[in-house]
């Protein structure tokens, strides 16, 4: 290092409590995707189902649209709470690989690039894991 970098010094407690307060807006953001939607998901499925219609058969659509709107409830709640973070984090991960292949045979390349943003923050978190001492998770792990 010469004398004009400076090193960058990073406490724990301050990684630690920025990883909770960004899994828990990752996670609001995931959950509210699937809370407005919960209510309309057969116009969901059916808005999937006509977006991809000219490159992929409805039989493959359905199941996976029906999908997305429960996977994205469910992993954004456990997210904000911090229980099964790891595993919520993972499904969100998961559900992120379909949905950009979908966009990339569409050739949507803003919503891919979003999505990439998305896919990044999953990475973010999933690397983090060490660092959710915030949560539900550490409460029941320092029980046992």
């Amino acid at each position: 290092m010469n004398n004009l970098e400076t090193p960058i010094f990073l406490k724990r407690q301050d990684v630690t409590l920025a990883y909770t307060l960004l899994r828990i807006v990752f996670g609001i953001n995931f959950f509210v995707h699937g809370l407005v939607r919960i209510g309309n998901m057969g116009g969901f499925i059916q808005a999937m189902v006509e977006r991809f219609q000219d490159i992929t058969p409805s039989f493959l659509i359905v199941p996976f649209a029906a999908v997305v709107t429960p996977v994205e409830l469910i992993s954004g709640f456990l997210m904000i709470i911090g229980l099964q973070t790891q595993n919520a984090i993972i499904a969100g991960f998961v559900l992120m690989m379909p949905l950009m292949f979908g966009v990339c045979l569409l050739q949507e390349w803003d919503t891919a690039s979003s999505q990439l943003i998305y896919c990044l923050v999953f990475f973010i978190l999933l690397a983090g894991c060490s660092l959710n001492t915030i949560s539900i998770d550490r409460v029941i792990s320092n029980r046992k």
